[in-house]
């Protein structure tokens, strides 16, 4: 799963970035999320991989913290990215004759730059929360890679502290992104179902349904996994929290690139085209 995520994802950017037909803004869009996924899976599966394979368990704490901040980083950037998409979607089927003009180049790579500065921000004081705490006893994180509250809990200290920004961050931050993106795609709704063709409105709910699915599965395991750490450890067994932990950080990124492949006509269209001028070059 990690290698097709990889792979999948790459190919993706690459289709992308060669082809002057998907520099518009919902493909250019996905060209981050592709971006974020193989940074997502590359920072968290070799480690698990060499966990599973060789027993590797050992795991210096500063390699650890950078690993929790990459890992909350990038899962915040690629929450900002799903929102924009969102946006992207609202904008092209209630204001398409304005589509071009809103979302130019110019603004697609300030959102894109506001999403890198706000994971920054919010993602920077995790490191100072760990780091002020006191360590005793067996260092051992019951997870396969290390997150904000895997390692806050294993201080002697008050972590009261840590939870409440942890909390903060989750509904503050990717809270108000779903409730966005709940928004946008009500307001998507209201205006597809005033279309007066059948046709029309499918056309229109079609060039939603990959984007939809990729929101869910990306923010139903990472809140499952999220409420878990803080609530239930003794109501979920320790076996499924782990199992969900690490299938989140490999199969969204490995689905990602099939689902657009599958529902975007256009990325099959190029994809088919590249594949056949090779085949025909060899």
């Amino acid at each position: 799963m990690y290698i097709v995520a990889v792979f999948g994802n790459i190919f993706l950017i690459f289709l992308i970035v060669t082809e002057r037909s998907l520099h518009e803004p919902m493909y250019l869009f996905l060209s981050m999320l592709a971006l974020a996924d193989v940074m997502l899976s590359t920072t968290t599966a070799p480690k698990i991989l060499a966990i599973f394979w060789f027993h590797a368990r050992n795991i210096s704490f500063g390699s650890c913290v950078t690993q929790m901040f990459f890992i909350h980083f990038i899962f915040a950037v690629e929450s900002a990215i799903l929102l924009a998409m969102a946006f992207d979607r609202y904008v092209a089927i209630c204001y398409p004759l304005r589509y071009t003009t809103i979302l130019t180049s110019s603004v697609i790579g300030k959102i894109g730059i506001a999403a890198v500065i706000r994971g920054c921000m919010i993602c920077f004081p995790f490191i100072f929360l760990v780091y002020r705490l006191t360590y005793c006893g067996k260092n051992i994180i019951s997870h396969s890679y290390c997150e904000h509250m895997g390692i806050a809990r294993l201080a002697c200290d008050n972590i009261k502290a840590n939870i409440v920004y942890g909390l903060t961050v989750a509904l503050g931050t990717t809270g108000l992104d779903i409730l966005l993106i709940i928004t946008s795609y009500s307001l998507i709704l209201h205006t597809v179902f005033k279309i007066p063709s059948w046709s029309a409105r499918f056309k229109a709910l079609n060039t939603c349904g990959s984007h939809f699915c990729v929101i869910l599965m990306f923010y139903v395991p990472a809140f499952f996994s999220f409420f878990a750490h803080r609530f239930g450890g003794k109501t979920i067994p320790h076996h499924v929290h782990i199992l969900i932990a690490n299938l989140y950080v490999v199969v969204p990124p490995m689905l990602n690139p099939i689902i657009y492949g599958v529902k975007t006509k256009q990325i099959q269209d190029r994809a088919v085209l590249l594949f056949s001028s090779i085949s025909t070059c060899c």
